[in-house]
């Protein structure tokens, strides 16, 4: 942008951004108002750019946005979805169950641990609502949990009982 739009705009403008700043808690519309109170306050778009790490392009856009709408133009609006299906509830009790039991504990498999597959299966059955293995793995990293090879550690720290163990696996294998 080689010529900056000159912006008319008061104190009492650039105090409100500011409250509007102290007040929020989302660092993305934050963001979004440093930038903003920035361009107003006379800095060039491509500087404010460089100080917030937003584009040139969105700090016009922010600018505009604020023209039309005022401050409550800036921040996201909420964004229409699919509507939760498992009550916070049931997802409590899904988190509590996948921790502290097995799936053959609750009659879904003779399986020690729990796969994307095994939980869809379960929450089938017992809440009747059918998800995908990705929208399990989307559900399971919404409650905090993660992706991770299972290891199997032996049950004996026996050291006698774990070289006759792997003499018998070598020789099967």
């Amino acid at each position: 942008m080689s010529s900056e739009v000159k912006k008319k705009v008061s104190v009492e403008e650039l105090a409100k951004i500011k409250d509007a700043m102290d007040k929020e808690t989302i660092e993305r519309v934050l963001k979004r108002y440093k930038a903003l109170y920035l361009y107003l306050s006379g800095m060039a778009g491509r500087d404010v750019a460089q100080l917030t790490g937003i584009t040139v392009n969105t700090i016009c856009n922010l600018y505009k946005k604020y023209q039309l709408e005022g401050l409550s133009g800036i921040p996201d609006k909420t964004i229409s979805g699919r509507p939760v299906r498992l009550t916070i509830e049931e997802r409590n009790a899904l988190k509590n169950l996948i921790m502290n039991q097995h799936p053959f504990d609750v009659g879904v498999s003779n399986d020690f641990n729990w796969t994307a597959g095994l939980i869809a299966q379960y929450i089938k059955r017992e809440y009747g609502y059918t998800y995908s293995i990705r929208g399990i793995t989307a559900l399971l990293a919404r409650l905090g949990f993660y992706y991770k090879y299972p290891t199997y550690v032996f049950a004996s720290k026996d050291e006698k009982e774990k070289k006759c163990f792997m003499g018998i696996l070598k020789f099967l294998i």
